[in-house]
């Protein structure tokens, strides 16, 4: 698969989406673009951004995709931070967004619940889960 191509795999379709983020081996050679994903399984849809920056075509995904759940990341230096990851899910317009890329180490050390008030208050969704935990949709 390629960045804009989608296939319909026996459990779902997949399509990938531009990330904007560097893209490396440990060894420092060349990775390959770096991609978000679109997964549309059953009558849901969920947009994992990968890591990356923001970017205006992110609108796009939102108004050719009902986006049931968005996974964003927010945790700055290596990705977006908050205020950008704010922006991301207000061009999307999720039913629900979760965070993530955040507080693994000090680098991204973030507070999600200042992520989850800024969001909220564009009233959109959001459900902070912790490493580990699950939810259902």
């Amino acid at each position: 698969m390629h960045i804009g191509g989608a296939y319909n795999f026996p459990f779902g379709r997949v399509k990938l989406t531009p990330a904007f983020h560097g893209s490396s081996f440990p060894d420092g050679t060349y990775g390959g673009m770096p991609a978000g994903l679109l997964f549309t399984l059953e009558d849901k849809t969920f947009y994992h951004t990968g890591d990356t920056a923001l970017f205006s075509d992110m609108q796009l995904i939102g108004k050719h995709n009902l986006v049931d759940l968005m996974l964003v990341c927010i945790g700055d230096n290596f990705t977006m931070g908050i205020d950008d990851a704010v922006e991301a899910v207000d061009l999307v317009k999720p039913k629900l967004c979760v965070p993530m890329h955040y507080k693994t180490f000090p680098y991204i050390d973030v507070d999600a619940e200042e992520f989850a008030s800024k969001t909220m208050s564009y009233g959109n969704e959001v459900k902070i889960i912790d490493v580990g935990d699950s939810m259902d949709l």
